[in-house]
């Protein structure tokens, strides 16, 4: 009888240990599917507070969520018709001015140029060039720069079927935001349910000025740098400052990382003027100093309540275990728990 229970223990063991792998293995082949899903939610809630302003303008329900998706589509249709045109525009403008300048130049003198800008000793410009050339030549290569070209492809076509799957959840998820969350509440016993349900409306609260909040500053970014990278004479102003709004929608590191790119493009882009990039960085540093000590603290002091310490720590906890998602989320995340333990912890450890 012992063998026989013994033996069905290990049964069940085993069968909830490959439940548990099948479960893992099935989140992480719907990882991306996940993180559109929370990059949708977080989005609605974060849109979720011009519904209510709206409706606190005698605006019903319906016809709020409606003028808040006309104005967020027209608002990327705007970003669509106003940055792809200029890129495209800047963009064959730099090809054709290289086009020109290499058929004005002999290839020796090309390379000779390249030479001039860096140490022959730190990098030889021809061997790189004699080496790129043999790979390129080498017929057994060809499979592997198709499949590199192949997949820089896909993944600039998943970007925008990931983006157009994002767009179209977050408008579904805020027209239906409030069903989403009395069915939520309705999961709670009754008992426990009005407590629950204020502090979930605190929580999404938070998450929407929060929102707003981030895409502020990143607006700000953008703008600070498109007027920052014309007045310079910078190569390709639109992209760039576009990248520095995306950028800067990821919590601490994204305004750091889009400056970096920025740059570094930049001395590639203009290499014999040195003055453009090296104002862009001073303007950079400037800024980055303004955002993370005057801007950034009072507006996610305002939006979300949370120490600057905790805003820091969350946001490289968040970026560490979920990348993108992960630093984006933090930060409402840590309010949540703050909001808990300050409204639900503390209380009950006062009562006893």
């Amino acid at each position: 009888m012992k063998i026989h229970h013994a033996y069905r223990l290990g049964l069940l063991g085993g069968l909830g240990v490959l439940t548990a792998i099948a479960i893992g293995l099935a989140i992480g082949q719907l990882s991306t599917v996940i993180t559109y899903v929370g990059i949708a939610l977080f989005l609605a809630l974060g849109l979720d507070p011009l519904v209510v302003w709206l409706e606190r303008r005698h605006l019903n329900r319906p016809l709020a969520v409606t003028v808040v998706t006309v104005v967020v589509l027209l608002a990327v249709a705007g970003i669509v018709l106003a940055i792809v045109p200029t890129i495209i525009g800047q963009t064959t403008t730099l090809v054709t001015n290289l086009t020109q300048y290499v058929q004005s130049t002999t290839a020796q003198g090309i390379i000779d140029n390249l030479q001039s800008l860096v140490p022959k000793s730190a990098f030889n410009v021809q061997n790189a060039i004699d080496s790129g050339i043999s790979f390129v030549s080498d017929p057994k290569n060809l499979a592997s720069i198709g499949g590199g070209l192949l997949a820089v492809g896909v993944a600039i076509g998943n970007g925008v079927a990931g983006t157009i799957v994002v767009l179209i959840l977050t408008l579904y998820f805020m027209a239906s935001l409030r069903s989403m969350k009395r069915g939520l509440y309705s999961l709670v016993p009754s008992t426990s349910r009005p407590e629950f349900q204020r502090l979930s409306e605190q929580i999404s609260e938070s998450v929407g000025r929060y929102v707003l909040g981030q895409v502020a500053l990143a607006l700000l970014n953008g703008v600070c740098s498109f007027i920052v990278l014309s007045l310079t004479g910078s190569k390709l102003p639109a992209f760039f400052a576009f990248l520095a709004f995306l950028g800067a929608l990821i919590p601490l590191v994204g305004t750091v990382s889009a400056a970096a790119v920025i740059v570094v493009a930049q001395i590639a882009l203009t290499p014999t003027e040195p003055h453009i990039w090296i104002i862009l960085a001073i303007w950079y540093l400037v800024y980055m100093q303004v955002e993370a000590y005057l801007l950034a603290p009072r507006v996610m002091r305002r939006a979300v309540h949370v120490p600057g310490a905790m805003v820091v720590i969350a946001a490289l906890v968040g970026g560490t275990l979920l990348g993108v998602l992960g630093a984006l989320i933090a930060v409402p995340i840590a309010a949540a728990v703050l909001l808990i333990i300050r409204e639900v912890v503390v209380p009950r450890q006062n009562a006893r």
